[in-house]
């Protein structure tokens, strides 16, 4: 089924339900992976991406298609992970600094001369630590690998600021991983 098709499904109320678990079928695991970059604890990344498809049910009628399904997706997506970062924010400097030992880590494949595991836990502490436009940023080049052009689709910032935001987001990381190997 394609963008138009599903849109058309999830305009009608006959077939809304079962539009919307395809959408959720085929896009959700693409929200969950980036829900798992933009957030510091993997249990949080559950309760954000269900708040994302509520969002997205809801406003299903709002959607005018000026730009991919995928697009706008990701856009909720975003703007729910960096509310709940913010919320986080808040609650953690009552409590003190943030907890990156909750970090999730991607089992990268052992290597006898190279410690995948702790080198990747150290660019999960680097992203956490960025500021939360920077973070979006970086996850979304980095790891999404998305055009500059659908990242400001996405947040609604020019692509000058993002490839700003992401050259200083690597610079800073760049700086924590040299620290950590020396």
């Amino acid at each position: 089924m394609n963008q138009q098709d599903l849109l058309q499904a999830l305009r009608d109320p006959k077939r809304r339900e079962q539009a919307f678990t395809r959408l959720v079928r085929e896009h959700g695991p693409l929200l969950h992976r980036h829900l798992l970059r933009m957030l510091p604890a993997a249990s949080d990344v559950d309760d954000v991406l269900q708040n994302t498809l509520v969002k997205v049910f809801r406003n299903l009628d709002r959607f005018r298609g000026d730009s991919k399904l995928t697009t706008w997706l990701y856009r909720i997506a975003t703007n729910e992970a960096l509310s709940w970062l913010r919320s986080n924010k808040r609650r953690s400097s009552r409590v003190g600094t943030a907890d990156l030992s909750k970090l999730h880590d991607y089992q990268p494949v052992a290597d006898p001369y190279f410690d995948g595991t702790a080198a990747q836990r150290e660019l999960r502490k680097a992203i956490a630590e960025l500021p939360d436009k920077q973070k979006a940023v970086f996850v979304f080049r980095y790891y999404d690998e998305l055009p500059y052009q659908q990242i400001s689709e996405i947040t609604g910032t020019s692509q000058g600021a993002l490839k700003a935001n992401y050259h200083l987001a690597a610079k800073k990381i760049e700086q924590k991983l040299r620290a950590y190997a020396e």
